[in-house]
């Protein structure tokens, strides 16, 4: 029960903090859905940063390591956002944008995971 607790309180915060990030941002270039970009690549970054940590001489215990990547960047990242995105520019036949984005978030997000445990050793 009190690993279900810590997920439910990390993925609320994380949502709740997606929501507020996504709200400032993707409005700011007409066709690049620029929040969400952002939100899964720091979730990245965050993720490969927090199992790093917890790797590295236990130094995160397995309570908090739930808490910080299934709950909070659970929450926190999005990918069904990403998937009904891409849908949108499909839809309106916006590949150049489509390609652009998919694989920006792709390989900046993989990229953003391995910087995370990378920095996590310092």
């Amino acid at each position: 029960m009190k690993q279900f607790l810590l997920v439910f309180l990390g993925g609320g915060l994380g949502s709740g903090l997606r929501f507020l990030i996504s709200k400032t941002f993707n409005n700011t270039f007409h066709n690049f859905f620029l929040g969400t970009f952002i939100v899964n690549i720091i979730g990245c970054l965050l993720i490969g940063f927090v199992l790093g940590l917890s790797l590295k001489n236990n130094f995160l215990t397995n309570n908090q390591t739930l808490l910080l990547t299934t709950g909070f960047c659970g929450g926190f990242t999005t990918f069904s956002t990403f998937a009904l995105e891409q849908h949108s520019f499909l839809k309106t036949g916006d590949f150049v944008n489509f390609t652009t984005y998919t694989l920006s978030s792709i390989v900046i997000g993989i990229l953003a995971v391995a910087f995370g445990f990378w920095f996590s050793k310092l």
